[in-house]
C-alpha cells in the first residue's frame, strides 16, 4: 500500500481483542450513520432484502506492520494473534478480510516458485515452527467466521535494503538477477521484462488453484513510486503528500525497451510502460477466472486519476504519468471485479477531497464494477497529519450516500486491534451496529444457490435450527422477526447448528427464515422454518 512501510509505532495490543460475537441484528447499510439493529419499516410478514456492504480491513505482513507483530514468533504464537485479528474482525461485524500474501517476491505459504518471507521467521527462505501453513490457517479460520479471505500481492517489488538478512537462494534476486533492477532502496521487477511478468503471474495461479480463497487483490505498486536522485528517498510517501522531487530518478528498464524498438515497436516509452502493466492487469484478470471462476479480482491503485481528466481542483501526483498506470482503462475494460482507490485524504482539503475523488472514479466505471475505497484508519493517532476518528465515521457516511459505492476497506487492521481513540467501538456500535452480506457479483455468475435444509426446535430462550446446506451454499442469511420487528444475521455454511436468541426486550422469535447465499453473494430461495403467517 501507499504509507510507508516503517513499522508502525504502536504495538499490535492483542489482549485487547474482542471475543467473537456470534449473534448479530441488521443494518441498513446504505443510510449514512444507521445504527438501528431492526426493521420496524418491514413488519410484515417477509423480511426486507438482506443488508450488504463490502466492510474490510487489510493485514500487512511487510515490516510486520499488521501480523505477525515480530518475526520468530513460534507458530502458535502467530496462530493466535490470527485469531485476534479474526475475532476483532467479527466482533466489529467485517466481512473481509484483505491479507498480504507475498510482500516482496517471497510468501506466506509453502511454494515451489518463491521462498518464505522473512517477516515470519526472520530469515528469508525459512518456514514457521513448527511447520504450518500460514495461508491455510487463515482461509480456515476466517470461513468459520463468515469473513471472506482475499489475497493480495505486491506485484513488482522484490526487495527491500531494510530487509533483515540476505535473499534465499530461491529468491527472483538470485535466481534471475537480469530481471531485477536497483531503484533507490528497493529491489524491483521490471515490468518491461516477459519473465518478470510470467513469475507474477505464475505465483497468483497457484495460490487460486491451491487455495480456497475468495479474491486476489494487488496493490499501487506497478512501476515504483519515483524517488529525487539527491538525496534518495522512497517516493510513495512525497506522492501522498503532494510533494514532487527536484530531480526524479528514472527506472532502469533500458534492456527491455532497448529490445522492444528493435522488434519493431512503436509505442513511446511512457506507453510502452503502461502497455506493460496493461498487459498484465487482463492477463491477470482471464487467468484467475479460468481457473476458478468465483474467485474476484481487485486492484486498489493511488487514488488520484490521470490529470486531463480530473474535476476542477483536485491536484497532485499522476499514476497515470509516473507508475504508468491506467487505471481508467482497466475500469474501461472491466479487468477488475472491485476497485479500491486509495482515498487517504479527508474531506475538506479541496486539492485532494475524498468526496470529489470518490464521485471521480464512480464516473470512471461503465462496466458497474464494484467501487470499495480505500480508508487511511491507520491515521488516527499517526505522529504527523493525524486523522480523529469522526474524519474515518464521516468518510463512511458520504460514500453510502452513493449508491454505485458498495462498500470501503481500512488501511490497516493494526488501527482497528489498538482501537486507536475508540475507533475500533464507534464503528460497531454507530455504523457496523448489524452484520451485512458481501454486495454480489453477478457478471462472473448469477444462479442462485441451492435450498438448505433446515430444522427448528423451540427451546427454553431461543429457536434452534439445525443446518444442512445444499448446493453450493457458502453462508446462511438468517432473519427473525421479534415483536413485529426483523433482526439479521449471517452464519457460515460450516455450521450445522445455530440459535436465535429471544431479544430481551421484544422477547421470542415469531418467525424465522433462512436462505442460502454462495460465493458471489447471489441469495437463493427464502425459507420459513419457525412460525406461521
Amino acid at each position: 500500500m501507499l504509507p510507508n512501510l516503517n513499522k508502525r509505532t504502536f504495538t499490535l495490543g492483542m489482549a485487547s481483542a474482542v471475543a467473537l460475537g456470534l449473534a448479530a441484528c441488521g443494518t441498513k447499510p446504505t443510510k449514512p450513520g444507521a445504527t438501528a439493529g431492526l426493521y420496524p419499516a418491514f413488519g410484515g410478514n417477509e423480511p426486507p432484502a438482506a443488508p450488504r456492504e463490502f466492510r474490510a480491513a487489510w493485514v500487512s505482513t511487510v515490516a510486520n506492520i499488521d501480523w505477525p507483530s515480530k518475526p520468530n514468533l513460534s507458530a502458535a504464537k502467530q496462530q493466535q494473534e490470527v485469531l485476534a485479528i479474526l475475532d476483532r474482525a467479527k466482533a466489529m461485524n467485517l466481512n473481509a478480510i484483505v491479507l498480504q500474501v507475498r510482500p516482496a517476491a517471497d510468501t506466506i505459504y509453502p511454494s515451489n516458485l518463491e521462498p518464505w518471507t522473512e517477516y515470519l521467521s526472520g530469515i528469508q527462505g525459512k518456514a514457521p515452527q513448527p511447520f504450518y501453513d500460514p495461508l491455510a490457517y487463515w482461509i480456515t479460520e476466517a470461513h468459520a467466521r463468515g469473513i471472506e479471505l482475499h489475497a493480495w500481492f505486491n506485484p513488482y517489488r522484490a526487495r527491500l535494503d531494510a530487509s533483515r538478512g540476505q535473499s534465499a537462494p530461491n529468491h527472483i534476486t538470485n535466481t534471475n538477477p537480469a530481471i531485477v533492477k536497483r531503484y533507490g532502496k528497493f529491489m524491483w521487477m521490471d515490468p518491461g521484462e516477459p519473465a518478470a511478468v510470467k513469475q507474477t503471474l505464475d505465483v497468483i495461479l497457484d495460490v487460486v488453484r491451491r487455495y480456497d480463497i475468495d479474491g486476489v487483490h494487488i496493490d499501487d505498486y506497478f512501476y515504483p513510486y519515483p524517488i529525487d536522485a539527491a538525496p534518495q528517498m522512497a517516493g510513495n510517501a512525497a506522492a501522498l503528500d503532494g510533494r514532487a522531487g527536484t530531480r526524479e530518478l528514472d527506472f532502469p528498464d533500458d534492456p527491455a525497451w532497448h529490445r522492444y524498438l528493435a522488434s519493431g515497436g512503436q509505442l513511446d516509452r511512457a506507453n510502452w510502460r503502461r502497455d506493460n502493466v496493461n498487459r498484465l492487469i487482463e492477463a491477470m484478470y482471464k487467468g484467475i477466472h479460468a481457473e476458478k471462476s468465483w474467485v474476484r479480482f481487485g486492484i486498489s491503485p493511488f487514488g488520484l486519476g490521470r490529470p486531463d481528466r480530473r474535476p476542477p481542483g483536485i491536484n497532485g501526483f499522476s499514476q497515470y504519468d509516473k507508475l504508468y498506470a491506467d487505471a481508467e482503462l482497466w475500469l474501461e475494460k472491466g479487468w477488475v471485479d472491485y476497485f479500491v482507490p486509495q482515498l487517504y485524504w479527508p474531506i475538506k482539503p479541496p486539492g485532494q477531497a475524498y468526496d470529489v475523488l470518490l464521485d471521480y472514479w464512480i464516473r470512471q466505471n461503465p462496466q458497474r464494477r464494484h467501487i470499495w475505497p480505500g480508508l487511511f484508519t491507520s491515521r488516527i493517532g499517526a505522529a504527523t497529519k493525524a486523522y480523529e476518528p469522526q474524519e474515518v465515521l464521516a468518510q463512511v457516511d458520504v460514500t453510502r450516500t452513493r449508491p454505485l459505492a458498495t462498500g470501503h476497506v481500512h488501511f490497516s487492521m493494526v488501527a482497528l486491534m489498538q482501537n486507536r481513540k475508540g475507533i475500533a467501538d464507534q464503528l460497531r456500535t454507530t455504523r457496523y451496529a448489524g452484520q451485512a452480506l458481501v454486495p454480489a457479483t453477478p457478471w462472473l455468475g448469477s444462479e442462485r444457490p441451492g435450498t438448505p435444509l433446515v430444522g427448528a426446535a423451540r427451546r427454553a430462550n431461543s429457536v434452534d435450527l439445525t443446518l444442512k446446506a445444499g448446493k453450493a451454499n457458502a453462508l446462511y442469511a438468517v432473519w427473525s422477526r421479534h415483536s413485529g420487528q426483523w433482526r439479521f444475521a449471517v452464519v457460515p455454511a460450516v455450521r450445522v447448528a445455530w440459535s436465535v436468541p429471544d431479544d430481551a426486550a421484544l422477547g421470542a422469535a415469531e418467525i424465522v427464515v433462512v436462505s442460502a447465499v454462495d460465493r458471489l453473494g447471489n441469495e437463493g430461495a427464502r425459507v420459513r422454518v419457525w412460525g406461521k403467517a
